[in-house]
Parts: C-alpha cells; structure tokens; sequence
C-alpha cells in the first residue's frame, strides 16, 4: 500500500511540474516570425534608425502626400497590407509599409510596443524627397487601426486616418497571459511607461474571441483612462467596420469613438458599415483562394461578402484621401 501511495505522489508530482513548466512555455515563448514581404520592383526595404518597413514612392517628380500603412496583429510585413500600400502608390501617394512588431528589431509579442517607433516612422517619412510633410495620412486596420489612432492623439499635423476594423480603447497586450492574468502588460509604451489600457474579459463560453472583447468593454467604466481620446485628433477620420465580424466588436467600437468625437468636440467621423461582412471589411479584393481572404473569411462573412466590401470601401478611402490631403 505504501508503495502505490510512493508512486502516486511521484506521478503527481511529476504532473504538476509538467504544467507548471508547460505554462512557463506558453507565457514566455516568442511567436513564429511573421512574414516580411520583399519591396518588390516598385519600392525598396527600409532598415534604419529604428524604422522598418517597406516603402513605396509615388511615382514622378511632383511632391506629393504621403500615408503611413499599419498592419494588425499579424505583424511583420504581411502580402494583405502590401497590397494596399501598392495600390495606395498606384494612386499617386508616397507609401510606408511599417513593421512594428514580430519583425527585426521589434518586440515578438504585440505588448509593449513603443510609440515613439510610429514617431520616428513618421518623421522619416517627412523627409524624404517627393513627400509634402504637410499633407500626411495613416491607414490601418485591426490592431493598426488601434495603432493609428494612438498616434492621432499625440503625433501633430496628421490631416486624415483611415480605421479599419477599428477599437474604441487601448486594449492590454496581445500575448497569453494578458488573458488569464490581472495587471498584465499595456499594448502601448509612451516614454516608457505603459499607455491605460482595457482588460480582457476571461475566456469560455462559445462565444470565442468576440466574448472577450465584448466582457472587456462591459468593464470600460472601471478603466476609463483606457478610452482612446479621440477629440485630440485634428484632422478628418474615417471608419470601416463589418457587423458579422466575430474577432472583436469592430461596429458597436465604431460607434463609441462617434459617440465620444461627438461628446467632446472631437473631429468630423465618417463610418462605412457593411452588414454582411466580418475582420476582412477592408483591404483590397483577393482571389477566392488567396491565403489572406481566406483567413478573413473566417472572421465573419464570406470570401465573396468580404470582397464585395472591400470593393466598395477601398474606392471610398482613396476618395476620402484625395478630399483630405489633395485639395
């Protein structure tokens, strides 16, 4: 009896130190590297002073305005943002595709990310031959819409942003224990500190993703320092946003930073909201068996749903850019 009792708690035991060690292994390995999609013929890789990215000039000798192109949790340089870079350029603008983590010389992990490295992204792009400094944009969408309106409200002189997929708030970092674990990181650092940020809501239920989101936000009023004070912007704002997205909440946030833009004499918004389209709402249209489309599909909507909003809303944001930064 003795003995079985021995081997019992030495099974345990050797159960016990598996999970803890398992659960060190999920908490602090870094995430597979993330694509970093070439330049291409039309643009060239930038790896300097802190900025990378790939940029893509417009073509001629005119000076024109220049856009500054975020990609969302994925990271590194995705082909779905490439794509939009290169149609941004075809449009006549100057492009930066920025990497801003899981890319060479960034964080792994989306928590922590300096703003400062959007600054300087920003103030590269200013001087290069060709780029009006006054006439300065930001697309992004997902958590590079949630990266673009943070520099809305710090970085001056930006005149117009696009947000796809958008937040209403900061959220906590993007990495494992952040949804287990209480304090966990800010996605955002500003002169080092951590930007206020949202906490999610604990997982379970069959709700997925979107019930995190969505118990995160039931909860904002105990964090309201978290609420992305968008009436700092200055300049004109556009909204993209699918109401069957299942990844997070993109429409029912999309209306939190009109009501507030409203509330505090913020900046004019304008919202394009596709009812049957999911987290693939913006971007350009893809093939059927294109990798990216694909994954957007499921997401919420179809592939064939997905693009039919992206057509629409792809025209729409080039009209909105040569309004805001052509005239």
């Amino acid at each position: 009896m003795r003995l079985r009792w021995k081997i019992l708690i030495c099974f345990l035991g050797v159960l016990i130190v598996l999970f803890i060690a398992g659960t060190v292994y999920i908490f602090t390995r870094e995430p597979p590297p993330a694509k970093i999609v070439d330049a291409g013929p039309t643009g060239k890789r930038i790896d300097s002073d802190g900025v990378f990215g790939n940029y893509f000039p417009a073509n001629g000798k005119e000076v024109q305005p220049a856009i500054l192109v975020l990609g969302g949790s994925e990271g590194g340089l995705a082909i779905d943002v490439t794509r939009q870079a290169l149609a941004l350029q075809k449009s006549g603008y100057n492009a930066l595709h920025l990497a801003y983590h899981n890319a060479p010389h960034k964080t792994g992990k989306m928590k922590n990310i300096p703003v400062e490295d959007f600054a300087k992204a920003l103030d590269w792009l200013k001087t290069q031959d060709g780029v009006d400094s006054d006439r300065i944009g930001i697309i992004g969408y997902s958590k590079g819409a949630e990266a673009a309106l943070l520099i809305a409200t710090r970085y001056p002189g930006i005149r117009a942003i696009v947000a796809g997929m958008p937040s209403s708030v900061f959220w906590d970092g993007m990495s494992p224990e952040s949804f287990v674990m209480s304090n966990a990181s800010s996605t955002w650092l500003e002169n080092g500190k951590s930007v206020a940020s949202l906490p999610y809501g604990l997982p379970g239920g069959d709700g997925g993703m979107l019930s995190v989101f969505n118990k995160g936000l039931a909860r904002l009023d105990e964090f309201p320092d978290a609420a992305i004070p968008i009436e700092k912007f200055k300049g004109d704002l556009l909204l993209v946003c699918g109401e069957v997205d299942n990844l997070w909440p993109s429409c029912l946030m999309s209306e939190q930073i009109i009501r507030r833009a409203k509330a505090e004499g913020g900046p004019a918004v304008r919202l394009l909201r596709y009812p049957d389209a999911g987290h693939g709402v913006m971007g350009i249209a893809a093939g059927e068996s294109d990798k990216s489309i694909k994954m957007f599909a499921r997401m919420g909507g179809t592939i064939e749903s997905n693009n039919d909003a992206r057509r629409d809303s792809w025209s729409k944001i080039l009209a909105f850019f040569d309004e805001k930064l052509r005239q």
